[in-house]
């Protein structure tokens, strides 16, 4: 996570020793005035997202001039007593999709790290045609080691009830996600391009603590005498960039000269493990810009070049970085791929061939930071200054605080990255991840080989994917910068 950034980024507004949002210069004639001690949470949040929210100059009550006393503060603060409510409503921007707040930042923190309450089954929800409020479900892959890798399911499967209750837009979250830890699926079959259910039952328990790994599958595959490194790559956790790679050292002694990265599920995560994975992708020269970031008015002006810019990485967590060299990249996405995933893809651009197979990404280019109740670090989350934490402010804010930028200046792609070759998953033939005969893995084999492994590739029922259980975790489809913000290059 970020450490300090540093005392100067703390602006009047927000000043570490002073509880009262900076206005304590401003003398209050009323003798018995409402105090901002009284309100903890909210001026926690006012104040962290005065200094860091990308948005800031675009809120009306974030502005640096808005109050011009404590009681004014203070009265603002009042009004809203729940803080989830006085966040939302109060203090973001109306284009902004992705910000997420937790009561418990202890919460936020490990849903970041990949650490949930999880049965290992991660799928898709799709509206039926017409006018219906129902949803159905479909596997879209099973964790190992996971309650569901024991269970009678796997990819491809289709689900409509829950503990007997048909899936709707309006209760499926209730059903599948905040609800009992445990449920029952009610398994259904496509027939003639119709979901029938059936008399299939497949009971799943969510298991605390639970981490996913995040590759999920990389081998070296061998078509017409071209190798070719394959990784599934389903969220980009900085936990486990050692064994990412470990994955590319094996690509490179099996003497892979083509890769398909798999991130057709991925719905984003750490900048850095973006700019790491890139590396072993293309290049480990240190001097090649991959990514310069773009903050608010004024916390661009106080961070310098070393701090903005992010360029390849030649080691990771000291150790010599494995690299395939590629100068062009076979790159599998769809409208659950999102934030560190389109990062990747935009980053390598300037450098590499990217060719996308699969549907437009879901358009997310703005990065986050975690925030808490440490005004000392400017707010900024640090596991060594936990003791600094206000302990009457539990709260943890995840705000989009920037946008990243690729080494030509392009960020623009808020409606997604479109694919060079459009092919959706085909509902009815879902087939083996990393199988040649997948639809997606073998539309990127033909076109590096000019040979396919399959008779073509209509598509009878799209996974038109109305909500993915990946986007609906703590993590969700948020980016998030884990960059000491302190360190010169």
């Amino acid at each position: 996570m970020l450490s300090t950034v540093c005392l100067g980024l703390l602006f009047a507004s927000c000043s570490s020793d002073d509880d009262d949002g900076g206005l304590n210069q401003i003398q209050n004639p009323n003798p018995n005035p409402l105090s901002v001690s009284d309100f903890p949470n909210q001026n926690f949040m006012w104040q962290a997202m005065n200094l860091w929210y990308f948005w800031q100059a675009d809120v009306t009550d974030l502005a640096d001039d808005r109050f011009a006393s404590n009681a004014e503060y203070a009265e603002y603060l009042s009004q809203n007593p729940d803080p989830r409510t006085f966040f939302f409503d109060e203090l973001t921007f109306t284009e902004d999709r992705f910000t997420f707040i937790d009561e418990n930042y202890e919460n936020l923190v490990n849903s970041l790290a990949g650490v949930s309450k999880s049965n290992g089954m991660e799928f898709g929800l799709v509206r039926f045609s017409g006018d219906s409020d129902n949803i159905f479900g479909y596997v879209q892959y099973i964790l190992p080691d996971s309650d569901a890798s024991t269970k009678d399911i796997q990819r491809g499967e289709i689900f409509t009830r829950v503990n007997g209750t048909q899936l709707t837009v309006n209760n499926f979250r209730g059903l599948l996600f905040t609800g009992s830890d445990t449920y029952t699926l009610g398994m259904a079959n496509i027939v003639n391009g119709v979901v029938v259910d059936s008399n299939k039952e497949v009971s799943l328990t969510k298991v605390e603590g639970f981490q996913e790994n995040p590759i999920l599958l990389a081998e070296t595959l061998e078509v017409s005498g071209t190798k070719i490194a394959y990784l599934m790559y389903n969220r980009f956790l900085n936990e486990f960039d050692d064994q990412l790679n470990e994955a590319f050292a094996k690509f490179v002694a099996d003497g892979a000269t083509e890769m398909v990265l798999d991130m057709r599920y991925n719905p984003g995560g750490s900048v850095n493990t973006s700019r790491l994975l890139s590396s072993m992708v293309h290049s480990t020269d240190e001097n090649k810009l991959y990514l310069r970031q773009r903050w608010n008015e004024k916390v661009q002006m106080q961070l310098s070049a070393a701090q903005l810019e992010d360029y390849f990485a030649s080691t990771v967590n000291g150790a010599p970085l494995n690299s395939l060299n590629l100068t062009k990249l076979y790159v599998l996405a769809t409208n659950s791929s999102a934030s560190a995933s389109e990062l990747v893809m935009n980053g390598l651009d300037p450098y590499v061939d990217v060719v996308h197979i699969g549907e437009t990404t879901s358009g997310k280019n703005e990065f986050s930071i975690t925030l808490v109740a440490d005004t000392g670090n400017s707010f900024i989350y640090n596991p060594n200054r936990e003791n600094q934490i206000n302990p009457e402010v539990a709260w943890g804010l995840q705000p989009l605080v920037g946008r990243n930028e690729n080494a030509n200046g392009f960020f623009d792609y808020t409606a997604g990255l479109n694919p060079d070759i459009e092919l959706e998953e085909d509902l009815t033939n879902l087939c083996i991840l990393g199988y040649v005969n997948e639809p997606l893995l073998a539309r990127a084999i033909q076109e590096i080989t000019g040979t396919t492994t399959r008779r073509g590739f209509n598509v009878q029922m799209p996974a038109k994917t109305y909500i993915s259980s990946g986007a609906m975790t703590g993590m969700g489809d948020r980016m998030f910068l884990d960059k000491d913000l302190s360190l010169e290059k």
